[in-house]
Formats: C-alpha cells, structure tokens, sequence
C-alpha cells in the first residue's frame, strides 16, 4: 500500500523545518513526513 503524508501534516512539517528553535530530531522527522508527500494545493 502506497501512503503519503497529508497535505495538514506537510504544512506542520514545513514550519518545523523553518523554525530556529526546533531540535535536529524535530527537523529529521519533519523531513521524512515532506519527502513522503504528494501534490498538495497551496492557498494564497
């Protein structure tokens, strides 16, 4: 079964990554859950 992240979880993940106070640990999860992203629709 093919599974990706939700387009919700990406989100979180995405502010994870650009966040200066997360911990590398925090970052490496956050990366793992985008790479396993499929196409999301962006809001403007």
């Amino acid at each position: 079964m093919d599974k990706k992240t939700s387009c919700k979880v990406a989100s979180k993940a995405s502010k994870i990554l650009k966040s200066s106070n997360s911990s590398k640990a925090e970052k490496s999860v956050a990366a793992s859950a985008l790479s396993q992203t499929g196409k999301c629709k962006r809001n403007k």
